[in-house]
């Protein structure tokens, strides 16, 4: 569905002096720096993937995402969507795709979502009979209710969002480009639209990149994470697979019967401290174990603590990527 091969997009960027006469100066010689946004990078998804597509900030997803929808055109390189060249902007392509940019809207703000909605029927030429099945189908997965009847200036952040994801998918778009659509909503906002891009993914079959700093909703949507920084590709893969590469081992969360001393679970593994004070004895404890051990610790766990619960998870995904880049700064 996606082909990315030799990517790139640089900019040229003004530099100059803070002050008055360097000001001046910028007026009949400039400098310029060269920036590299996306440099050089090369990846496929198949058609229906869902993908999370990682990297600090600046690391260039945002650009990407926009090379693949034809806003930007690239400086080298070959992208192709579903057979289409992004940057020629055929209609035939336009209606295959969707954006959304959690931190734009495309809501009018002083009329009602459902007047959005007609809007991009129109825009896209999308049959009336097509039209009120897909705005069924969408209200009743993203619960919209009376909300589309409502001024969009009186609508909640989390109301808005819904919105948008309805107004975005009118056309039934086989290809999404979500950019931290949960950025700024709460947990249960959150939980709720991620739930719908897995419904429309599933009933649908349509390809997904995603974009995200909160590492649930990578978690929870996408099997296989593409990860850059500084504009090139470090990682393609299975997200499981990248887990164990950076970070070797498990956390098991222990929960006693009674306080214990730390000195009793020392010698199991590593203490997670999370900030919490040293030394005094405790109801739980979280212990980061090499995954080879994990059947030992929790065997003599179970025998020498009063144990009355354990957890055995991976390491934070947000411990993982930051362990990523930090290796990325210092290489």
């Amino acid at each position: 569905m996606i082909r990315v091969r030799g990517l790139r997009k640089h900019y040229k960027v003004h530099e100059r002096p803070p002050g008055v006469a360097a000001a001046f100066r910028s007026l009949f010689h400039r400098e310029y720096k060269t920036v590299a946004a996306v440099d050089g990078i090369d990846f496929r998804i198949e058609p229906g993937e869902r993908v999370g597509f990682l990297g600090p900030n600046g690391a260039g997803k945002t650009t990407t995402l926009k090379l693949l929808a034809g806003l930007l055109h690239p400086t080298s390189g070959e992208v192709s969507v579903d057979g289409h060249e992004p940057r020629r902007r055929e209609d035939a392509y336009l209606k295959k795709i969707m954006l959304v940019l959690g931190q734009k809207q495309q809501l009018l703000w002083d009329l009602p979502p459902s007047e959005t909605f007609e809007l991009n029927r129109a825009v896209y030429d999308v049959p009336r009979a097509q039209f009120v099945e897909t705005m069924r189908e969408l209200s009743e997965l993203l619960e919209l209710g009376d909300l589309v009847k409502r001024p969009t200036r009186t609508l909640s952040l989390g109301e808005r969002m819904k919105c948008e994801l309805a107004a975005a998918l009118v056309h039934r778009p086989q290809v999404l480009f979500l950019d931290e659509p949960t950025i700024g909503l709460d947990v249960s906002m959150q939980a709720t639209v991620r739930g719908f891009v897995q419904r429309y993914n599933e009933r649908y079959g349509a390809t997904l990149i995603l974009t995200s700093h909160y590492m649930e909703d990578v978690q929870r949507l996408c099997p296989r994470v593409i990860v850059i920084d500084k504009g090139k590709l470090v990682y393609d893969g299975a997200l499981e697979e990248l887990v164990t590469r950076i970070r070797p081992d498990k956390r098991i969360i222990l929960r006693f019967s009674r306080p214990v001393d730390e000195s009793e679970v020392a010698s199991f593994g590593t203490i997670v401290r999370d900030g919490e004070p040293t030394g005094a004895p405790c109801w739980s404890i979280a212990l980061d174990v090499h995954m080879d051990a994990v059947n030992r610790v929790v065997t003599e766990a179970l025998s020498r603590l009063p144990v009355r619960d354990l957890t055995v998870e991976s390491p934070p995904l947000e411990e993982v990527m930051s362990e990523l880049f930090a290796r990325g700064k210092a290489s």
